[in-house]
């Protein structure tokens, strides 16, 4: 049932509260793919705690990067600004180690219009140099998570550095998710790198997944997503899935909250 409105003049838009829609108007195919893919996102009931996405981008055989670390560029110019889109759509953006020591990003909204979210570098280890770009240049807040006793780069006035309890298994999604939830933060986007993103899917602390597939194949390098082994294809995670096209890519739209029955 469509329960919001939207007037523009003479044009109707009518928005369900899971981000169904319908104009009463002809829409482009680009307007139209743009309101089906975002509004459910958009949408998203966030009274009862916050709501977390992942995006990677990886070849059809699973891969986001070569061996050696090579990621520029696996998916194409649609997909980038997808994920640009995204960062607009969220209030914190967060990334582990490896990916800010690797490919140095900036995290930021260039390829739309938009604000540009909280930084947030997950690094228990405190590995990552100080010299990377999220310490460096000041246009946007940065949080550096570190573990207990590990020292943060908060020398600059944009990083502020927050603590982290790290557990054998590492740092717990939830605790991450808190923090920033304490801080106001509703919407949240785990950008990579894949190891990163394995670990909030494994804790389930994952809404949904926007996995770009890219027409290629690498070979070898390193994976998309590792999860714990299991025995039988019964036990795999299948999620209810939408798709669309990004150019030459693919974009598989997971929603992790609504998982379909194992095949039988």
């Amino acid at each position: 049932m469509f329960d919001g409105t939207v007037i523009d003049g003479h044009h109707h838009l009518e928005i369900d509260a899971a981000g169904g829609w319908y104009c009463s108007h002809p829409v482009d195919e680009e307007a139209a793919q743009l309101l089906t893919i975002w509004l459910p996102w958009c949408m998203a009931d966030i009274a009862d705690g916050p709501r977390v996405i992942a995006q990677i981008g990886q070849s059809l055989d699973g891969r986001i990067a070569t061996v050696g670390g090579a990621s520029h560029y696996v998916t194409g110019e649609q997909s980038l600004v997808h994920l640009h889109r995204l960062r607009a759509l969220v209030d914190a953006v967060i990334v582990g180690a490896s990916t800010v020591d690797a490919d140095d990003p900036q995290l930021t909204v260039r390829h739309v219009e938009g604000d540009n979210p909280l930084r947030v570098v997950l690094d228990p280890r405190g590995r990552v140099p100080a010299e990377r770009g999220v310490f460096m240049r000041p246009a946007v807040p940065t949080w550096h998570l570190v573990g207990a006793g590990v020292g943060g780069h908060g020398t600059a006035a944009h990083v502020s550095v927050k603590t982290l309890t790290k557990g054998a298994a590492g740092v717990d999604p939830a605790e991450v998710i808190a923090l920033l939830a304490e801080q106001g933060c509703r919407r949240i986007l785990v950008e990579g790198g894949g190891l990163t993103i394995s670990r909030f899917l494994e804790a389930k602390r994952l809404d949904r997944l926007h996995s770009v597939v890219a027409p290629m194949l690498i070979g070898s390098g390193r994976p998309a997503l590792t999860l714990p082994e299991i025995d039988s294809l019964e036990d795999a995670l299948r999620p209810v899935c939408r798709h669309f096209r990004l150019g030459d890519d693919m974009l598989f739209d997971l929603d992790l909250r609504d998982r379909a029955p194992s095949a039988s």
